[in-house]
Formats: C-alpha cells, sequence, structure tokens
C-alpha cells in the first residue's frame, strides 16, 4: 500500500496534552469499517487491502477516514520494529512514537518484547480512541502509555526526563509541493513540518531519533541533517517489491 499524503483533520481539540490509557467506546470518527461503501471513494481502494494493514481487522481494528491514508502497512512495521530493536543501544528500553495515529507502529514495537515501555503520541482523540482499541485487540495495551496532545509539547514537558533514556521514532505527515509529482521530494518543503523542524526538535529530546519520510526524499537533505561525522544508515521499506518509504536512522542508531 503506497502511503499518501494525510488528509487535515477537522477535529480541532481544546485540551491540553495529558497520559491517558483509558479505552473509550466507539465515537463519531473512530469505526470499524465493515463495508467499503461506508467509506468516501478517496479511501476505498485501501479498505480491499486491509489485512495489509491489520492482519486481524476483522477482530473489530478501529480506524479514522485519515488514518487509511496515513498508517503504516503491518508488515512494514513489523520490520521496522525489528529494525529499531537492533538499531537502539542495549541502555535504552523507552521508545516514543511522536505521531501515533491508530497505532500501527506502537504495536508493532511492543510486540518486538524488546522495550520495558512504548509512549504513544497522538493530538488526535479519534485516532488515539482507535488505537487504545487496536492495542487491546493485539494485547499489547498494558505495555503502551497514550498521551493525547502535540507531540512537540509532550517531548517538552510531560516526557523530557525521559529522553535521556528513550529513542524516539517518527512517522510524520507526509505533504506539501511536488510530493506526488517530484521524482526527488524537497523536505523542506514537507508540510505541516518540514525536516529541519523535525530533526531539531525531536534530536533536543534525544540524539537517538528514526524518521519514516517518503521514499522520493532528498537523500542529501536527509544527510545535511546529520553533523557526527559517522556513517549513519537509510533503510527503504518495501512491499510486493516496490519501497513505500525510507527511515533515516540518527544518533547512536546502527544496523
Amino acid at each position: 500500500m503506497a502511503r499518501k499524503r494525510r488528509r487535515q483533520s477537522q477535529y480541532n481539540p481544546q485540551h491540553t496534552s495529558q497520559e491517558s490509557n483509558d479505552v473509550p467506546t466507539d465515537d463519531e470518527g473512530c469505526h470499524h469499517y465493515k463495508h467499503i461503501g461506508d467509506l468516501p471513494y478517496d479511501c476505498q481502494k485501501y479498505f480491499q487491502q486491509r489485512y495489509s494493514i491489520f492482519s486481524r481487522y476483522d477482530e473489530g481494528i478501529r480506524m479514522t477516514e485519515e488514518a487509511w491514508f496515513g498508517v503504516t502497512p503491518e508488515p512494514v512495521a513489523e520490520k521496522l520494529a525489528e529494525h529499531m530493536a537492533k538499531a537502539t543501544p542495549e541502555s535504552k528500553a523507552i521508545l516514543v512514537d511522536a505521531f501515533s495515529g491508530v497505532g500501527g507502529n506502537a504495536i508493532a514495537f511492543a510486540r518486538s518484547g524488546r522495550w520495558k515501555r512504548v509512549c504513544g503520541i497522538e493530538k488526535d482523540p479519534r485516532a488515539l480512541a482507535c488505537a487504545k482499541k487496536n492495542a487491546a485487540i493485539y494485547g499489547v495495551q498494558d505495555l503502551i502509555s497514550w498521551y493525547e496532545g502535540d507531540c512537540f509539547e509532550v517531548l517538552k514537558n510531560e516526557l523530557k526526563e525521559m529522553g535521556e533514556h528513550a529513542v524516539l521514532f517518527a512517522s510524520p505527515p507526509w505533504g506539501g509541493p511536488g510530493y506526488r509529482s517530484d521524482p526527488v521530494f524537497d523536505l523542506s518543503q514537507m508540510q505541516p513540518y518540514n525536516l529541519g523542524h523535525l530533526h531539531e526538535s525531536f534530536t533536543s529530546f534525544s540524539k537517538d531519533v528514526a524518521l519514516y519520510l517518503p521514499r522520493t526524499s532528498d537523500l542529501r537533505q536527509v544527510a545535511n541533517c546529520d553533523n557526527s561525522g559517522k556513517r549513519m544508515t537509510v533503510m527503504h521499506y518495501c512491499m510486493e517489491g516496490a519501497s513505500k518509504a525510507l527511515c533515516a536512522y540518527f544518533g547512536d542508531l546502527e544496523l
């Protein structure tokens, strides 16, 4: 499944970030879609690939409309989790997932067994409600602490003391001029957060950061973010022989 630009959510929560592990009941925008006709036309092709997104979809997986465009397919999420476990120094036992969405990556990280705690951050309460439900379906609800709010604020406040012991993974929204048309995507134009902002913000929390980016990303821009002088790893992640995205590993993350 090719990852697409995420829709801009029309939901604008008014409350501040907080740790939130209660699992709410179904609400508008958080659904288990059973029929392709229940989805808008531009989401319907992703419904046909639902078992690649979550293999246990029929057990009640919850989605928002926006999540169909942005969730990491389960085989890719599992490979990312394997690589994060291998790449991270043994001294670090906490993983922070900065853009958790409906939980695909956080669930895979929790299932890997590598982490003492996975912290998932999501600002859309509808997506967060889905993530909690989905984590319960995969039996990892007790391994993930959920935080509702803007990830940059959560990292500076609730989680600021964790940075020394944590590694950060981020699969940000992809968008901006040329995202789907240019053969090489200019990451300085990525919206709503460009590469420079993401790298600076996240490395101020932890030097060990993995950024999941469009497959056409300008690798020179990625390399220019790293001033350590060390060789860094950039890995493409594929399904059915086609690259779906790449992940850049910064700091002491080594594969």
